[in-house]
């Protein structure tokens, strides 16, 4: 019983240690750890619709081909080609959105940056040079989102390379099984 006492203590301390670490950034860390949510959310709904939707609409659009193999006429490379654009519609065109909130990581960090050197300012003002407590904070503020900002952007890239490669290995791989032998 004394274990998971101690263990409810150590997840308490976490849970205090996250909200110091986000409050010490400012509003500016939480609008940043809402978009990582919502991108998060985005990236592992694409990568459940490329492991298990998009192999299921292949797989009718293969089994169509197939039955179109051998009837005459040239109308099958318009299908082909619908398919394909339908298909690099279905993978690439929701990332938009998740290029977007890489994007504007590194904007929001900044704002953070102008947010907390305004808190530094706003000491100076006050109680000139004397506070280096006070300056400190606004420097700290101004110093997290930032930083935390760039990592979310960094991971957001490889994530983002991560599935574009595997949404264009989806679609040449599709591109290969709708030719005509």
């Amino acid at each position: 019983m004394t274990d998971l006492h101690g263990l409810w203590l150590r997840l308490v301390d976490s849970g205090h240690l996250l909200l110091d670490f986000m409050g010490a950034g400012g509003v500016v860390m939480w609008a940043l750890a809402l978009l990582c949510v919502l991108y998060w959310t985005l990236v592992f709904e694409r990568l459940w619709f490329m492991r298990r939707v998009f192999p299921r609409w292949v797989d009718a659009r293969r089994q169509a081909w197939a039955r179109m193999a051998g009837e005459p006429g040239a109308w099958q490379r318009a299908v082909r080609t619908a398919w394909l654009a339908e298909a690099q519609q279905q993978l690439a065109g929701p990332l938009r959105l998740s290029k977007a909130l890489v994007a504007l990581y590194p904007l929001l960090g900044l704002l953070g940056t102008v947010t907390g050197m305004i808190a530094v300012f706003d000491v100076l003002s006050l109680n000139g040079t004397g506070n280096p407590r006070g300056m400190a904070a606004g420097v700290w503020q101004a110093t997290l989102p930032t930083m935390a900002g760039m990592v979310l952007a960094i991971t957001g890239l490889f994530s983002l390379a991560r599935l574009e490669r595997i949404a264009r290995l989806s679609l040449d791989r599709l591109a290969d099984q709708l030719r005509h032998d």
